[in-house]
């Protein structure tokens, strides 16, 4: 099973810290999460800010991040078999993903321990241009290869 995998993030550095994380799976189940605890206004990109922040949710989808990583756990138990991430930005999406997943030193068994880049495969369909809304994004991302 393949799931598609974006994330919004502070800025694009290595010190881009975690805004919002989404999945969407290849039979259409979905997680969504947003960060209270890792990123503060000041860490973000004026596009950020402008583009990002005036789209994210809040609400119940607005966790800390122990929080954020016991519901995306709880999310990959619903899978029976290995799931694949499909990333279109591996060098930050994954890694930002990594951070959130692994816990006390263990990676879910059910998770492949690494990215497929979504650029190199193949689409089936025309993508639209990415609203840069994490659950958004990775809803047109997944829709390009189903």
């Amino acid at each position: 099973m393949r799931l598609f995998l974006d994330c919004e993030f502070t800025r694009l550095s290595a010190e881009a810290k975690l805004i919002s994380l989404a999945l969407v799976a290849e039979d259409g189940r979905e997680f969504y999460v947003e960060l209270l605890d890792t990123w503060r206004e000041e860490d973000c990109s004026d596009f950020v800010v402008q583009v990002v922040l005036p789209q994210l949710w809040g609400g119940s989808y607005s966790l800390p991040t122990a929080e954020a990583r016991l519901s995306l756990l709880k999310f990959l138990t619903l899978f029976k078999n290995e799931v694949e991430i499909v990333t279109d930005a591996p060098q930050y999406d994954w890694e930002l993903f990594c951070n959130l997943v692994y816990e006390d030193g263990r990676w879910p068994r059910i998770v492949r321990n690494f990215p497929t880049d979504a650029t190199t495969l193949a689409p089936t369909s025309e993508g639209e241009e990415l609203p840069h809304h994490a659950l958004l994004d990775a809803r047109i991302i997944a829709g390009m290869f189903s």
